[in-house]
């Protein structure tokens, strides 16, 4: 009876190694999980290559949003100085007038009373002066240049037979320029054709 039970035991251990031999494992002989293992590998590689493509769309709107601020910045910046500049140019402007007064004054002749008074006027003309020429205002130059309208305002045309038509030959007002544009054009006399 012993002999017949253990013979059975040993039947049932057999037919249990047989049938452990005809399973196939769902994973690699590793059991590490491929991308080609299965459907659900091929759609984390998708994923990834998706998420890579966002990652890279972040990095380029990253990049335009730096370059829109640096030209923000610099066109505030730029605003800022040209608002700078007009505020010079706008109070140089109103100084204009008192330039002139200073200059009829001087133009005016020299005598001993006056000698005292007159160099501090001179003193004090060239003083605001270079203050003025250290922020970019320049005298335009006319006498025997050619009439230019950009530069030039002409209030008479004088008839000659020493000039060239259209030559400068006097100067009423003088003109000025600041920072390379025209402030004040010069108020002048221009040679008309030559007679004989």
């Amino acid at each position: 009876m012993a002999s017949h039970k253990q013979g059975h035991h040993k039947e049932s251990e057999s037919v249990a190694a047989a049938a452990a031999k005809d399973v196939t494992p769902d994973t690699n002989p590793e059991g590490v999980f491929t991308p080609d293992s299965g459907a659900a590998g091929g759609g984390t590689a998708d994923q990834i290559l998706k998420l890579q493509a966002e990652k890279q769309e972040v990095m380029n709107t990253l990049v335009r949003r730096q370059a829109d601020f640096e030209n923000f910045r610099k066109r505030v910046e730029k605003e800022k100085q040209q608002d700078r500049s007009r505020g010079v140019e706008i109070m140089i402007e109103q100084m204009l007038p008192v330039l002139d007064a200073f200059d009829r004054a001087l133009a005016g002749p020299v005598s001993a009373e006056n000698a005292d008074y007159r160099k501090g006027f001179e003193m004090i003309r060239t003083q605001m002066w270079n203050g003025l020429a250290k922020q970019g205002l320049e005298r335009i130059d006319t006498a025997g240049k050619e009439f230019d309208p950009n530069l030039h305002h002409a209030i008479e045309s004088v008839p000659n037979t020493l000039h060239a038509e259209g030559t400068v030959v006097g100067e009423m007002q003088p003109g000025y320029t600041f920072q390379g544009r025209v402030l004040r054009p010069a108020m002048v006399r221009v040679a008309a054709e030559k007679t004989n």
